[in-house]
C-alpha cells in the first residue's frame, strides 16, 4: 500500500515566503498534499508559480480583507471534492478553511482564528472551535474519516511551549482555549505527533521579536488531529523545525490509503 505524505504550514504571508524559496521547497519534498494557512493574499495577487506549482492542483480559500488570513491546499492527485468554508458565513468570510476530498478521508486545512486581539476575537475563536467540532462530527457520524490540520493557535498542554506557567493568562494557553482541545481529544480525535513523540521541546512557532528560535523558546501551535477510526492508517508524525521562511515550520503525517 503506498504511503501518503501530508505536510501543514502557516507560512506568514506565501508571497513573502516565495522570495524565500517556498516553491522550490515545494519541488524538493514533494508531498502528496500540501496545507498552507496565512496566505494574506488572494489568487488574482499571485504569480504563476504560487497559483498552480507544477505537479499540483491549488485549491484556496481568501479573507474578504485583503491581506489578511487566506489558505490553500495543494494537491498532487485531484480530490474528489474541494469546498471554501464550511457554509458559515461569519467563518467563511475569513478565509480559514479549505476542505477536500481524497481516498478514505476529508482533510481541512484550518487556519483557527488567535484570540490575543480582543476578548471579541476569543469569543470568534471559541464559537469557532465549537463549531467547528460539531461540522466535522456530522460527517464522521456518517462514516467518514477526518483529518484535521493547520495552525490551531492554542498550545494544548505545558508540554507544548517552553514557557507554561507564564503563559496562563494569555491567549493561546488559556485554560478555557485548551479545554476545547480536551474536547476534540475525549470526542474521539487522537494529536498524532503526540501519539508518536512524547518528548518535551518541539515546537511549531517561535517569536520572531524576541528571536525565540535561537534558543527554543517556541510553542506548539500546529496539528495534525484525526478521528481514531483513521489512526491505523497513520504510520508518523513529524515536526520540520529545520525548515525557516516563516515564524512557524512545517508538520506533517506518514498514511497508509
Amino acid at each position: 500500500m503506498p504511503l501518503y505524505h501530508i505536510i501543514s504550514w502557516n507560512v506568514n504571508g506565501i508571497r513573502a515566503n516565495e522570495k524565500k524559496g517556498f516553491v522550490k521547497w515545494l519541488a524538493k519534498g514533494s508531498p502528496d498534499v500540501l496545507c498552507v494557512q496565512e496566505t494574506k493574499a488572494s489568487p488574482d495577487q499571485l504569480s504563476k508559480c504560487l497559483l498552480e506549482p507544477p505537479g499540483y492542483s491549488a485549491f484556496w480559500s481568501s479573507a474578504q480583507k485583503k491581506g489578511y488570513s487566506g489558505v490553500v491546499t495543494y494537491a498532487k492527485a485531484r480530490p474528489a471534492s474541494a469546498a471554501s468554508g464550511i457554509g458559515i458565513p461569519e467563518f467563511d468570510r475569513e478565509g480559514r478553511i479549505v476542505v477536500t476530498e481524497h481516498p478514505n478521508f476529508h482533510l481541512f486545512n484550518v487556519y483557527f482564528p488567535n484570540g490575543k486581539q480582543s476578548e471579541a476575537r476569543l469569543d470568534y475563536k471559541l464559537d469557532f472551535y465549537r463549531r467547528f467540532l460539531a461540522h466535522i462530527e456530522k460527517l464522521r457520524n456518517l462514516g467518514h474519516n477526518i483529518v484535521v490540520c493547520g495552525d490551531y493557535n492554542t498550545a494544548h498542554k505545558e508540554i507544548d511551549l517552553a514557557h507554561p506557567k507564564e503563559n496562563e493568562d494569555v491567549s493561546g494557553f488559556l485554560p478555557i482555549e485548551r479545554a476545547w482541545m480536551d474536547e476534540l481529544v475525549d470526542t474521539g480525535y487522537v494529536d498524532t505527533f503526540r501519539h508518536f513523540h512524547k518528548e518535551p521541546g518541539r515546537y511549531t512557532w517561535w517569536d520572531y521579536k524576541t528571536r525565540a528560535r535561537e534558543r527554543n523558546i517556541g510553542w506548539r501551535l500546529d496539528y495534525f488531529f484525526v478521528n481514531r477510526e483513521l489512526m491505523p492508517s497513520v504510520k508518523d508524525a513529524f515536526i520540520l523545525d529545520h525548515v525557516e521562511g516563516s515564524d512557524h515550520c512545517p508538520v506533517g503525517i506518514t498514511m497508509d490509503v
